[in-house]
């Protein structure tokens, strides 16, 4: 009769942990929606600033088109194909941004100020996004490459997660502008 009871005892507390890891599962896949849902929304943020950057007139045609073209197809790039798109848009936001000169023709135009300060978050919080997305994706991994995992499929159907790798980089001109380095009478740092 005790070794029924210790078998009892020993199924309950194994069912017990497997209902844990499961819902532990459950909360880091939650986690992981909200935060591709977040790094979504800033590179969308991102995208929609640097079109408006391309449509303000600021630039000479040939990199207003290329910034356009860049940002345009980064908003309504597949999924399968966003990374690569999103790569083209940080390598058009560094080619039009190449230096202080350029940056201040954004800055001197009406609005430009604003402007500048909404690119210089946005370049700021797309990759710290991104790291917070793939610091969930490596969490989820860890855990469903547990055995109790597999064997048991406590994953259900959702799909294994992928990282999301780009080049994120930001243009050095809106780094600095972002640190408050480029100098007197070349705009303030942004606030916030």
């Amino acid at each position: 009769m005790t070794t029924v009871i210790w078998i009892v005892v020993a199924l309950v507390l194994f069912a017990g942990y497997l209902s844990w890891t499961a819902g532990r599962l459950d909360r880091l896949h939650a986690r992981l929606d909200a935060a591709r849902a977040a790094l979504d929304a800033q590179l969308l943020r991102r995208a929609s600033i640097a079109q408006e950057l391309a449509t303000a007139g600021v630039f000479d045609p040939a990199a207003s088109m290329v910034l356009y073209q860049a940002a345009h197809t980064a908003r309504l790039a597949p999924e399968e194909q966003r990374e690569v798109a999103e790569n083209e848009l940080s390598q058009a936001l560094r080619a039009v941004l190449s230096d202080s000169t350029q940056f201040r023709v954004v800055q001197d135009a009406p609005g430009g100020d604003a402007t500048a300060d909404e690119l210089a978050a946005a370049v700021r919080r797309v990759p710290m996004a991104r790291r917070f997305h793939n610091d969930g994706v490596r969490a989820t991994r860890a855990l469903r490459r547990h055995r109790m995992v597999r064997w048991f499929r406590l994953a259900g159907h959702a799909p294994f997660p992928m990282a999301f790798e780009m080049d994120d980089e930001p243009p050095p001109v809106v780094v600095e502008y972002a640190a408050g380095r480029l100098g007197p009478g070349q705009g303030s740092a942004p606030r916030g």
